[in-house]
């Protein structure tokens, strides 16, 4: 099979197109034969060595396709069943080989694309909605609100009835951002973004803080976050957040800050299914639209990070075999 691999870590250039033999589900694994591959920006993490793996490797997390193979004591699934995962490496390739618990089955409401464009973007946006209690009445304010994560959570944010404010890197973005539901767009760029949130909330501030982006962010964040407010870190896209001092987070206001990842929160078979059946029930509703920005053959999967990493993507990014 035709997989991306890297033996080295570095830039986009380093993932190479490779032959490996096809992978042998083993007790307890299926074989999915892949119709669409996710891009996450975890992906470049790893590439770069910011979170190491073990080389060379097969990068990638996300996916959907089609059960080609099942292996002893396998009762989750059955040969031609379509299925989905986030979670793990190995995805950059033709085949991907997985304990069938750690997948979960297609709904017929699902298509397999869009299914690959939102297993580990959806479900993050998910645990992230229920990490702190948010409704009606709250507001909050999102990072990077027109990329993969969050376009999803800011739809699911307004579906709870949430305020939403958004920051965007470009105008573009911004009605994307607008489309989805946001309350107030605010530009990446402009110098005070906690200033614009503050006046927007009455100088309250923010009861939460979604922030992908990380270290160019981090002070704007802490600066929106009304009393006893929760910055929820959840990406390094500009780099990792510096240390803080815990003394700081009781002058600002008594705040609270997290760093957490997906894997927590879906770490037990039912915990993925519930996770994974609330992504599919607001899709399937229509309450959250699932935008595939952008698609690249597997094999420029370079050029797909490198877009990647400028911010010149919007939404979902899908490799295709």
């Amino acid at each position: 099979m035709k997989a991306a691999q890297i033996s080295i870590t570095g830039g986009p250039d380093v993932l190479r197109m490779v032959d490996l033999p096809d992978p042998i589900p083993g007790a307890g694994d299926i074989l999915i034969r892949q119709a669409a591959i996710g891009l996450n920006f975890i992906d470049t993490y790893r590439r770069t060595g910011l979170y190491p793996v073990p080389l060379p490797a097969v990068l990638g997390s996300e996916g959907a396709g089609i059960v080609e193979a099942v292996g002893a004591d396998v009762t989750r699934f059955k040969l031609g069943d379509r299925a989905a995962y986030a979670g793990g490496l190995g995805a950059y390739a033709e085949k991907v080989a997985m304990p069938a618990d750690r997948a979960v089955a297609l709904p017929a409401t699902v298509d397999a694309r869009v299914a690959a464009a939102s297993m580990l973007k959806g479900m993050t946006a998910e645990f992230l909605t229920r990490i702190w209690p948010v409704g009606a009445g709250d507001a909050v304010l999102v990072h990077a609100a027109a990329g993969g994560v969050g376009g999803i959570l800011t739809q699911w944010l307004k579906h709870l009835g949430v305020t939403v404010i958004a920051t965007v890197g470009t105008e573009a973005k911004a009605q994307i951002a607008r489309t989805n539901g946001c309350d107030q767009v605010i530009m990446a760029d402009d110098p005070d973004i906690a200033g614009e949130v503050r006046g927007f909330t009455g100088g309250k501030g923010v009861k939460v803080v979604y922030d992908s982006v990380g270290k160019d962010t981090f002070e704007a964040s802490l600066a929106s976050l009304g009393k006893r407010g929760l910055l929820v870190s959840f990406g390094n896209a500009s780099g990792p957040v510096p240390p803080v001092a815990p003394l700081r987070l009781s002058q600002a206001g008594s705040l609270f800050i997290t760093r957490p990842t997906l894997f927590d929160y879906i770490a037990t078979t039912e915990e993925l299914d519930r996770s994974a059946t609330a992504l599919f029930g607001v899709v399937g509703s229509g309450a959250v639209r699932i935008e595939i920005g952008q698609e690249w053959p597997l094999a420029d999967v370079a050029e797909a990070h490198k877009a990647l990493e400028a911010r010149r993507t919007t939404g979902a990014t899908l490799l295709i075999p």
